[in-house]
């Protein structure tokens, strides 16, 4: 009692407290002291004993009739009538209470549609309707939010002029292919994709394509989110009619591989607990809007999750091998393999090596285990430390590792990032504190109680992924249509009904229209979970077809547009504002890429950006240089591109369900000092000269292109005053005219590219 009460000065020795029946069951540092009817698992007994931990009374040791009398007491039941709690003690969480939340209630139907009950809150609230947009305003928006790309001015007057009906018009950029690319960023967001690890080693990924790849096609295809869902967390277990579809699945699970990792982590126990972490919060957070991991060291201080509840799921992401792929080497301990891929599957290979590119790494690794002899040998002569030899260790492992990937003429092999069952997989105990090396009671594999209606049941020698794949995806989930009908919300209006997308807990926000999420979950369910039909049902509202026009008396109401009575204007995403620049200048290749240029890399970030065999030296840049799409562009950890990180890119090694809307000189500074917009203005400007032919029509037709409408009079005559300037101002005897006005309308056009209209949606 000296040392382990609640009123001990310097707090209890080793976490444990003594002096309640809880705190003698949760126990400290080395786990319960008392397991009812289980001596050998009691540590109270082992310390009375001596037996493996430090004896208690440290002095004097208790005599074997009062141990006896312990070892009795703890057979019967460890009958106890002490019911206080220590100071601190943590609460003990009622799952039953916790269940009255009203995320965690099943969903409910609703007769309402989203026009009546958005109506009836504007009703309520006192709140008036800002009208219908425009014609060119609607035809702008829809094209953005559903494939990122602006309409061209041929689109736009086929729309205008009443050529294609609204309905018509959303039926057709729901069917092609650039609809998975813009919506398939949106996942990757809260996927966490990258194509390399991050953190202290920084290994690449050059497999990760595949995964990305899956999610356009999936939202291409409209696969049911149900589906997948459970693809993604068990696509390796579950049927599939070929080898094309069995790698297609397998190919899914990659979504458990691509998250950040510590390479440089010693222990491999510790390596394993934390890659089932990482799993564990981007499931929770991304799939059911929980924030499930918070519960790793201690119950979750604010949702009804256990400790328990954590390593139930835990056990089933730890019977679970991770291949992610990786070369082992002397400061990247942790690594992996890849998972081989049906040979009969059709599946594209990604960019080739030429016969001179494998020569080059042949060659490579043969001088490096020649200079790894030589320095072994100097090192031992000198008997000095193999700092020098180590590096040559590490790359001959890196360059192994490389030419795995592809067959001897270049073909590259079929591979990819995945997760498979572990041989022997097994329950997993609490790890107290959530440390490695101090372990509680066993917990059977299974998932948060809160919202199971019944335990898993786990097939014999199974990890336990599919059955938690089948309650993830299942209709009775109350989590699972609410989080996608809430994110798919969100990217239509620009924030979702529920303002914290990747949090439907008790610390996240309620939702502002209980009634419309409900109605969305359930005609998401009701409707195959297909994703196109509710998106459909989203835009064919009045509610997304408002005008953005603000109405003085409902800002005095409602400033933050909560309730919906206009749409909120909205800043494009960084993707869209420089696919829009690629796309008006005319440089914009629609043609998807096979694979990525990551796919001929291996080895860290800072060893890739040194000159190398294949060229790749001085930095990354040089594959970022793409004209493709941005979904395409390699998104590198710690280096991603700038086009892309200063316009808010979601941080790829966490869970981004709702990424930042900043506006920042930074931004500014970048569209009008950085080369590449240059070079896109002057395209964009020439494209203009060569379909038009007086000044005026060519400041028309750039506005057409640009903002989706044409120029005003007012802003045609300043941009031809503008052209008059410059080019009195910038004309000297060393630079022609013809040379100085090209420069002027290129000016002009990257003018327009930076102009908040063309930067922003309406």
């Amino acid at each position: 009692y000296s040392c382990h009460t609640s009123e001990t000065a310097k707090g209890p020795k080793g976490s444990l407290t003594v002096d309640t029946r809880m705190g003698l069951r949760t126990g400290g540092d080395s786990g319960p002291a008392v397991v009812p009817k289980d001596t050998k698992a009691s540590v109270l007994v082992k310390a009375m004993k001596g037996d493996g931990v430090s004896q208690m009374p440290p002095k004097n040791k208790l005599s074997d009739e009062v141990i006896a009398d312990f070892e009795k007491w703890i057979a019967m039941g460890a009958p106890d009538p002490r019911s206080g709690k220590s100071k601190g003690e943590a609460k003990v969480i009622d799952i039953e209470k916790g269940k009255e939340h009203w995320a965690f209630q099943p969903i409910k139907s609703s007769t309402g549609t989203i026009d009546s009950l958005v109506a009836a809150k504007l009703i309520e609230q006192k709140l008036t309707p800002s009208g219908a947009a425009d014609a060119r305003t609607l035809v702008r928006r829809i094209y953005f939010d559903l494939i990122g790309l602006p309409p061209t001015p041929e689109q736009v007057e086929a729309f205008v002029s009443g050529k294609q009906s609204f309905e018509q018009l959303v039926d057709a950029l729901l069917a092609t292919t650039q609809f998975g690319e813009k919506w398939g960023r949106h996942w990757l967001d809260v996927a966490r994709y990258a194509e390399s690890s991050g953190k202290e080693q920084n290994m690449v990924y050059p497999f990760a394509w595949r995964y990305r790849d899956y999610v356009i096609a999936a939202f291409n295809k409209d696969k049911p989110y149900n589906e997948f869902l459970m693809e993604q967390l068990a696509g390796d277990l579950l049927p599939a009619k070929n080898e094309t579809e069995k790698a297609e699945k397998m190919i899914a699970t990659g979504f458990l591989a691509v998250g950040a990792k510590s390479h440089a982590e010693r222990n491999r126990q510790q390596f394993l607990l934390d890659v089932a972490d990482e799993q564990i919060d981007v499931m929770g957070q991304a799939m059911l809007g929980l924030t499930i991991a918070c519960a790793r060291c201690h119950d979750h201080k604010f949702d009804p999750i256990p400790t328990k509840d954590y390593y139930a799921i835990a056990g089933i992401f730890t019977s679970t091998e991770t291949l992610f792929g990786t070369a082992a080497g002397i400061q990247a301990r942790q690594s992996a393999p890849l998972a081989t891929l049906p040979k009969e599957a059709d599946v594209p290979l990604g960019p080739m090596l030429s016969k001179r590119e494998v020569d080059t790494l042949k060659e490579r690794l043969a001088d490096l285990k020649v200079q790894f002899e030589k320095q072994r040998e100097e090192d031992r002569k000198n008997m000095a430390q193999p700092v020098r030899a180590l590096f040559f260790i590490q790359q001959i492992a890196v360059t192994e590792k490389q030419l795995t990937y592809f067959e001897a003429d270049g073909t590259p092999k079929k591979m990819a990032m995945a997760a498979q069952d572990r041989t022997f997989p097994k329950d997993m105990p609490v790890h107290i504190r959530g440390e490695v090396d101090k372990l509680g009671e066993v917990v059977p594999r299974g998932t948060v109680q809160v919202i199971a209606e019944k335990p898993l049941k786990i097939a014999e020698r199974s990890s336990g992924r599919k059955e938690l794949a089948e309650w993830v995806a299942s209709e009775k989930n109350p989590l699972t249509a609410r989080v996608m009908a809430n994110r798919v919300w969100q990217h239509l209006f620009g924030q979702g009904l529920v303002h914290s997308p990747d949090n439907f807990g008790t610390t996240g926000l309620p939702p502002t229209h209980p009634e419309l999420l409900d109605l969305l979950a359930s005609d998401f369910m009701k409707n195959g979970w297909s994703v196109k039909k509710l998106i459909r049902q989203i835009v064919l509202s009045k509610t997304y077809r408002q005008s953005s026009a603000a109405v003085e008396a409902n800002l005095a109401i409602d400033p933050d547009n909560n309730f919906l009575w206009r749409m909120s204007k909205r800043r494009l995403d960084a993707e869209a504002i420089r696919d829009a620049m690629f796309q008006v200048s005319g440089q914009l290749n629609l043609t998807p890429p096979v694979g990525s240029p990551v796919q001929k890399l291996e080895g860290n970030v800072q060893q890739i950006q040194r000159p190398g065999p294949l060229g790749m030296g001085g930095g990354l840049s040089g594959m970022m240089e793409t004209t493709r799409r941005s979904v395409y562009v390699p998104i590198i950890r710690d280096a991603v591109p700038e086009s892309l990180e200063l316009f808010d890119f979601a941080e790829p090694s966490l869970v981004t369900g709702s990424r930042d809307s900043t506006s920042v000189p930074s931004q500014a500074l970048y569209l009008m000092n950085n080369p590449q917009v240059m070079k896109l203005a002057e395209s964009f400007s020439e494209k203009i000269a060569r379909s038009t032919k007086t000044e005026k029509d060519r400041v028309n037709a750039a506005f057409q292109a640009a903002l989706g409408r044409g120029a005003s009079e007012a802003e045609t005559k300043a941009a031809l005053l503008f052209i008059e300037k410059f080019t009195k101002a910038e004309t000297t005897s060393s630079r022609r005219k013809s040379d100085v006005e090209r420069a002027a309308w290129s000016a002009f056009a990257q003018a327009l590219f930076s102009a908040a209209e063309f930067r922003y949606l309406d």
